[in-house]
């Protein structure tokens, strides 16, 4: 599978988690008697709902990544207590 039929189904299913949170978000909402989203608010929740699932994806992505590829091995260990010369 190619980098970008993977990039776009990455961000097909980060916008179907965001629609599908914001929706139980406005469920919610409205069951608490909070009274109906206008567009405005419904744009801001899922603008905001959106960012912070593509925010937690690609950070914990980045975090496999440098697990993978060693990078947290190279880290300098000279501040660690453990270490002893």
């Amino acid at each position: 599978m190619s980098r970008a039929v993977r990039l776009i189904r990455n961000i097909v299913i980060v916008a179907a988690v965001s629609v599908a949170l914001a929706g139980g978000i406005a469920l919610a909402w409205a069951a608490i008697g909070g009274g109906d989203l206008p567009v405005h608010g419904w744009i801001a929740l899922l603008l905001g709902v959106f960012g912070t699932v593509a925010m937690a994806w690609g950070l914990m992505a980045l975090a496999f990544r440098s697990n993978r590829e060693g990078w947290d091995d190279r880290a300098d260990a000279v501040f660690d207590p453990d270490d002893k010369p």
